[in-house]
């Protein structure tokens, strides 16, 4: 009677089946697929933290290009940075491209998507040749700019003489060398705006609309209390995109203008170049581009924080 209830309270465990060949193989391989989708990110990670902190590693050294041999420094390279005025002047040139070229971009993309969000055959066809900038590449567009606005060659010289402003200097003075970047920088990045407000527009839902327009509200108040509320986290999100580009843009000052004329529109990353390559003093250029690095991220982290309290708003979770 014992044997019966301890069995009883102790039953046998089921015997184990064993799996068919191609079942355990799709077994192990459904076991080892996890890791197969991280390996690319992983290698590319690793791929980006080694040249980082070898960065990190030369910028306290007095490594350069003319020689293979260096010594450790310290922090002389940082501290020489903040004492050079050219620093502080191409941070100021950083700053004043980055803030002037995102405003204007984020201000006429908005207005523009607002007006090709409307159906009507014209709205459609626009759409399509917005985008053709973005199809060329940033130093391409500039050096065509460069062409149009050339005084000799340039189809521009023409209308501006027509105008009275025949001798426009562009990028060769001092005075309309940001101007004509801003305007290339503009050209180049609105549409990127663009689609994504559009985006973001053809998303948000139409009940809120046909309320407020039941209600009698005015396109002013459907789009202070509505649109743009609703719009705010794709709003914020392009605000990161087209800043951290502005504040690290090369290719369209170094194609237009190589910084010129003088240092008038030297940015950091210009600066950064001109250290590391012309000059070969890679351990001096190399701190420009980390704090570079350390101001975008701090920007970014700071916007994607008012991102994320944005999109919580929009979906009624704040």
């Amino acid at each position: 009677m014992s044997k019966l209830v301890s069995l009883s309270e102790h039953p046998a465990s089921p015997p184990k089946t064993e799996l068919s060949k191609p079942a355990a193989k799709f077994a192990k391989r459904r076991a080892i697929r996890p890791y197969l989708i991280l390996a690319p990110a992983l290698l590319l990670t690793v791929g980006i933290l080694i040249p980082f902190f070898s960065a990190i590693y030369l910028s306290f050294t007095d490594f350069t290009l003319r020689s293979s041999s260096y010594t450790l420094i310290g922090f002389d390279n940082y501290t020489s940075m903040f004492q050079n005025p050219d620093f502080w002047h191409s941070l100021t040139v950083t700053l004043e491209y980055a803030v002037i070229c995102t405003t204007v971009e984020m201000l006429v993309g908005i207005g523009i998507a607002l007006l090709l969000n409307e159906d009507n055959p014209l709205s459609r066809f626009l759409r399509i040749v917005l985008i053709f900038p973005l199809m060329i590449a940033p130093v391409i567009g500039t050096l065509i700019w460069k062409l149009m606005t050339n005084p000799s060659v340039g189809i521009l010289a023409g209308p501006m003489r027509l105008i009275g402003l025949g001798d426009f200097k562009w990028g060769a003075a001092p005075d309309t060398a940001m101007f004509s970047l801003i305007l290339v920088d503009a050209w180049v990045y609105t549409p990127f705006v663009i689609i994504l407000v559009l985006a973001g527009l053809r998303s948000l839902p139409k009940s809120p609309y046909e309320a407020a327009l039941i209600d009698g509200g005015s396109p002013w108040f459907v789009f202070r209390n509505l649109t743009l509320p609703m719009l705010a986290p794709v709003l914020l999100i392009t605000l990161v995109f087209r800043l951290m580009l502005s504040l690290q843009e090369f290719s369209i000052i170094f194609a237009l203008t190589e910084g010129g004329p003088g240092d008038t529109t030297m940015s950091l990353s210009l600066l950064a170049y001109n250290r590391g390559f012309p000059f070969y003093d890679v351990a001096e250029a190399i701190p420009i581009m980390l704090f570079l690095w350390a101001a975008v991220y701090l920007i970014s982290f700071i916007l994607i924080g008012f991102w994320r309290k944005a999109q919580a708003r929009a979906a009624g979770v704040a």
